[in-house]
């Protein structure tokens, strides 16, 4: 059986974050699963409840997750872009997290962007950023993107590298392209407007 105090919390807290969205149809969908667990609850039906919690729960990750798609770069001169997209992990796979994500291309080159939250890999990245040892363990460099501290790896001879940058402790930018310059990968990093993310609730 719940714990009464507990299961109030946690729909408690989920109200809380609803409040936070407009009134639309994306809002109303998880106002209906929380009032449907909480009458589940009432009934006694638990497993219905923790379903109907969970559901809500992963509605309001992709908002999140859709919010994180506005600070996907635009093309660079040149390029192409994909639309944007998002997904919302629950703890079951790989530990759950939010990523948006949008690719880009410019005849055979190629870039993807990813912009990640809430993931259980943030906290090996932080690791890897206060401890120079570990930066470069993997023939990476530590460099600066503006006010940025990144992680850049690039070879030459293959044109493939990727790039990292922990923001706020919060997020992990992850850039990676083929048949591309340097130059490319730190340029796509220049593009996110990281005063903005690190603002983003």
């Amino acid at each position: 059986m719940f714990n009464l105090s507990m299961k109030s919390l946690k729909i408690g807290g989920l109200f809380f974050m609803l409040m936070a969205f407009s009134v639309s149809g994306y809002a109303e969908d998880i106002e209906v699963s929380i009032n449907e667990a909480l009458q589940y609850y009432k009934n006694g039906e638990y497993k219905d409840a923790v379903e109907s919690l969970n559901y809500a729960s992963q509605l309001i990750q992709q908002k999140r997750g859709g919010g994180l798609e506005l600070f996907l770069p635009e093309p660079l001169i040149g390029w192409t872009a994909r639309e944007t997209s998002s997904q919302a992990m629950g703890a079951s796979m790989f530990g759950g997290g939010i990523t948006a994500e949008r690719q880009y291309s410019k005849d055979s080159s190629s870039i993807t962007v990813q912009i990640i939250t809430d993931s259980p890999l943030m906290q090996g990245m932080m690791m890897m950023f206060s401890n120079p040892m570990y930066a470069t363990s993997d023939d990476g460099k530590l460099e600066r993107i503006g006010r940025q501290k990144a992680i850049v790896k690039f070879d030459s001879n293959s044109k493939e590298g990727d790039l990292k940058i922990v923001v706020a402790n919060q997020f992990l930018v992850s850039i990676e392209g083929q048949g591309i310059t340097k130059e490319d990968l730190k340029g796509y990093a220049k593009a996110i407007d990281y005063n903005k993310l690190q603002s983003l609730p």
